[in-house]
């Protein structure tokens, strides 16, 4: 995913500034990929923070005392991705509104 997220700027400008809609699509295909990735793996940040906050308790670097405070922190933590995720949908959703737009005025 690393590749799509990559290239996926780089298909997108190319589709803007030199207007070819088939560049652009496919840049959108690239930035869907990492959009999709993002997604698939929200669940799995969620569940690092839960294992993370069960080590720390079984290592005992944390006290009955501190675990609420732990886990509103590792939460914190998990939701940063949420954010992320949430922003690069808003963000799929502009470049596809501009696609359309684009082929709206050919």
């Amino acid at each position: 995913m690393n590749f799509s997220s990559g290239i996926a700027p780089l298909l997108l400008l190319g589709g803007f500034f030199f207007k070819i809609p088939g560049l652009l699509l496919v840049g959108i295909i690239a930035f869907s990929a990492a959009v999709a990735f993002q997604i698939i793996t929200l669940p799995v940040e969620f569940n690092a923070s839960k294992r993370a906050k069960d080590y720390m308790i079984s290592l005992g670097l944390i006290r009955n005392n501190e675990e609420r405070a732990a886990r509103k922190v590792l939460g914190a933590a998990a939701l940063t991705y949420v954010a992320a995720t949430l922003m690069a949908v808003l963000q799929l959703a502009e470049y596809i509104w501009m696609f359309n737009n684009s082929n709206d005025e050919d």
